[in-house]
């Protein structure tokens, strides 16, 4: 399964594309952050952050999308541009036909290394670990990005299993199934 995890905001938005299934080694694809200027628009940053998803997704042709959920924070200026580059990132994988999973930051920390508390330096520690990279990503959304990959792998790919076998229990136990 390939996986683009993007971690979204207005100024930077950070994409992974992690390659892997439930107990095999993980293989980072890829790694960066799109930046956008503070002082253009805010519907002209929106377009930089979708070519850019879309150039991800073109590049990388993912399985499925992964971005973290948006949350509610005290600034809510900062969590209306991150909800904005969420559905952007959202709708780009959607219009391809490319699943979407959306997963909250604890998530996403508890998946990757135990705790969903854990703070950005102990996730990139782990995703460093996990992906047996050199170093730490840069910056932490880059990071947070593969991480969000990573718990797509595990999470959602145990999660679509699951799904399908209930559904073929559900088909199995219908009258009229197997004739």
């Amino acid at each position: 399964m390939r996986v683009l995890g993007i971690d979204p905001g207005l100024t930077r938005c950070g994409l992974g594309v992690v390659e892997g299934d439930v107990g095999r080694p993980l293989r980072m694809r890829d790694v960066g952050v799109v930046r956008t200027e503070p002082d253009l628009a805010t519907a002209l940053r929106l377009c930089e952050i979708e070519r850019a998803v879309e150039v991800w997704i073109d590049r990388h042709q993912p399985d499925a999308v992964a971005v973290e959920r948006v949350f509610s924070q005290h600034n809510v200026r900062t969590v209306m541009g991150t909800a904005q580059a969420s559905g952007i990132a959202m709708v780009v994988a959607a219009r391809r036909g490319i699943p979407v999973a959306l997963h909250t930051p604890s998530e996403v920390k508890a998946a990757v290394s135990g705790s969903g508390r854990a703070d950005k330096a102990q996730v990139g520690l782990m995703v460093t670990r996990l992906l047996a990279l050199d170093a730490p990503p840069r910056p932490a959304d880059a990071a947070d990005a593969l991480a969000l990959a990573i718990c797509h792998i595990w999470r959602g790919g145990a999660q679509a299993r699951i799904d399908a076998a209930l559904a073929g229990a559900r088909s199995a136990t219908r009258p009229g199934a197997g004739r």
